[in-house]
């Protein structure tokens, strides 16, 4: 059964991980945007998701 309709293979991820070490946003969020833009624009694009923990520590895949 599935639950989800997917294109056709391959398929691609990036998944990366992220530690802030301050609460100071100093470029971190427009870079975030960038990214977001850059990776909407590739072939086969099916989204990009973000988690943070209360340390600062984040992963990201897309």
């Amino acid at each position: 059964m599935n639950f989800c309709q997917t294109p056709k293979p391959p398929y691609y991820a990036v998944i990366f991980t992220t530690q802030r070490v301050d609460n100071s946003n100093d470029g971190y969020n427009e870079m975030a945007e960038k990214i977001d833009q850059m990776v909407k624009d590739q072939p086969g694009y099916l989204g990009m998701e973000s988690v943070r923990d209360e340390n600062g520590c984040g992963i990201t895949a897309c």
